[in-house]
């Protein structure tokens, strides 16, 4: 795609080099009612493969692929037609294969834990906020944040680099009503969760790891 072109208009253009992105989804009643049946019944500890500092993580199962038919298909289409490339291409292979939902787990976080700044190794990651107790703005407002520049406090946070090859972030605040919202992005895209207080309900999240499948071929 060539985003130079003279058109001697003397007319100014706005130029963004392309770039990998996010996708926000807004999950249906049918999606959380599937996925709260999933934590009803989740499976084993899985916090010795994890880095959040948090008191209870559990594996999840997807039964029939649900979730991954109905949810994470349609989003890795819509986010292959939307960005520069599929973010899985750099993965060595001479053939074509599918993906699978490789690891899908539940996160309990307790006020003072937090998750942080990381990547997964994988193609696709994504996250779904299933409980949120706490409101951004007030947390905000504990003396821990007195004259502290900037509002981290119950925050979930990406972290990149500019065109200057400089470190950025994006926040997205923690309220009640991101219940239900899910982020899908790029698996090496750096992401961690910063902590709450004064709340002694759980935080209550679900993520999951998208992988190619290179035992499996795909007829193109």
């Amino acid at each position: 795609m060539n985003l130079f072109k003279k058109s001697g208009s003397g007319e100014v253009r706005v130029i963004s080099p392309p770039n990998y992105g996010v996708l926000e989804k807004d999950l249906s009643d049918k999606e959380m009612n599937f996925l709260w049946r999933c934590i009803d019944n989740r499976g084993q500890s899985t916090k010795g493969k994890l880095v959040g500092q948090i008191h209870e993580s559990n594996l999840l199962s997807d039964r029939g692929d649900w979730f991954y038919i109905n949810t994470l298909q349609p989003l890795m289409k819509i986010y292959e037609e939307s960005f520069i490339r599929n973010p899985g291409y750099k993965i060595p292979t001479n053939q074509f294969h599918p993906y699978y939902l490789e690891s899908l787990w539940v996160n309990f976080q307790k006020q003072n834990e937090f998750n942080p700044i990381h990547k997964h190794n994988a193609v696709y990651s994504f996250v779904v906020w299933m409980k949120i107790p706490t409101k951004h703005d007030e947390q905000n407002k504990n003396p821990i944040a007195s004259r502290a520049n900037g509002e981290k406090i119950s925050v979930f946070e990406f972290l990149y680099s500019n065109i200057f090859g400089e470190h950025e972030s994006t926040g997205i605040e923690m309220n009640p009503d991101m219940e239900g919202n899910m982020l899908f992005f790029p698996s090496t895209f750096r992401h961690g969760v910063y902590p709450f207080y004064n709340c002694k309900e759980d935080r209550i999240s679900i993520s999951g790891n998208l992988y190619y499948d290179k035992t499996t071929h795909e007829n193109t």
